[in-house]
């Protein structure tokens, strides 16, 4: 049975002049024959190129981490947390769900092993932060929503001015709602939910959450083989969610780097730029970074990148209601469609025309 992953299949850039126009091309014909399940919002220079349902609310999918990361760097920058302190990899298991991610979360263990990052069983807390962007590891990240608080996290919403972005929760928590009790009518059940308010669904949510942290023994009551696909819809239509257009306003306060500190924009990048440890990358980008998310219906993107001749560019791009393939093969096109997006002018403007 397909399990959902909400992960961020990591996109890491190629050389670039190297590319073939052929995927960036079908994935902008996808969003012009698709405008319906398709937003788009792209900036260069305070200037706006292209826009396709910017104000419509689409589920974040991963891309909501952001927003953590941001809380991260702003606490660190402020030594309210020690990013060089480390993290018992027990505590973080605590928050880790099988079958829900993709295997995100070991294989960013697998990772940080071969780096040799892992002291006594133990992470620093800069790569906890990593490993929520780089590999979208769900247990990192709930586990730094605690640390940071979800207040916190949540404020950030009113700091950056955003008018439509629905509320910040743990995501994984959320998948106990959605497992069908034995002898229940599906049906029903999704009724049920449906009936709450967002109030009372978050309520649930987040004490599920604190459950799953202080029972470990509550994880193997979890029966990821019950989650039928109309479940998983049911629980990706719900995820937090936004615009293009407020995720791009987010994209160019990490572009200008003017909002925040300096402190706090060396934290970010480490962060949230992993794609300018490429050697390739750094001869043409200043600075740049991404992240994205997927459920099996919704694929989102935030980009933003300073080119070496100063040109600012910020893309936001979310889909949703996307079939099986769909979402497969958009996956295969979006590296391609963001290269030329941010190296090659006169795709821009062909954008600019088409859309």
């Amino acid at each position: 049975m397909k399990i959902l992953s909400l992960i961020f299949f990591t996109t890491i850039f190629c050389f670039a002049k190297s590319f073939s126009q052929t995927p960036a091309d079908s994935l902008l014909n996808f969003i012009v024959s698709n405008k319906s399940r398709s937003s788009i919002y792209l900036v260069q220079n305070d200037t706006v190129l292209a826009h396709v349902n910017e104000n419509t609310l689409m589920p974040l999918a991963s891309t909501v981490k952001i927003m953590v990361a941001i809380e991260f760097a702003k606490q660190a920058a402020q030594n309210v947390i020690d990013e060089e302190e480390y993290v018992p990899l027990s505590e973080l298991d605590k928050y880790y769900l099988p079958n829900t991610d993709g295997n995100a979360h070991p294989h960013w263990l697998d990772y940080e092993k071969k780096l040799g990052h892992i002291r006594h069983d133990s992470a620093k807390l800069i790569d906890v932060a990593r490993g929520m962007i780089i590999f979208s590891s769900n247990a990192n990240t709930e586990y730094l929503m605690d640390l940071l608080g979800f207040d916190n996290v949540k404020n950030n919403i009113q700091l950056f001015d955003l008018k439509q972005h629905t509320a910040i929760y743990p995501l994984v928590a959320a998948l106990f709602m959605y497992q069908n009790p034995k002898n229940k009518n599906e049906d029903n059940v999704l009724k049920g939910i449906k009936k709450l308010s967002d109030q009372e669904y978050s309520r649930y949510i987040f004490d599920m959450h604190n459950a799953l942290k202080f029972s470990p023994a509550l994880k193997e009551k979890f029966r990821p083989q019950d989650l039928t696909m109309k479940m998983q819809k049911a629980w990706s239509d719900r995820l937090p969610a936004s615009t293009t257009k407020e995720y791009a306003k987010i994209c160019k306060i990490l572009n200008n780097r003017k909002y925040f500190d300096e402190n706090t924009y060396g934290i970010l990048s480490e962060v949230m730029e992993s794609v300018m440890e490429n050697p390739a990358n750094q001869k043409w980008l200043k600075h740049a970074g991404m992240k994205g998310g997927s459920t099996a219906w919704v694929l989102t993107k935030a980009v933003y990148a300073t080119l070496k001749d100063d040109t600012k560019l910020e893309l936001v791009y979310f889909f949703n209601e996307l079939t099986e393939s769909e979402n497969a093969q958009l996956q295969k096109w979006m590296n391609a469609f963001e290269l030329r997006v941010l190296s090659d002018p006169g795709f821009r403007e062909k954008i600019k025309i088409i859309l």
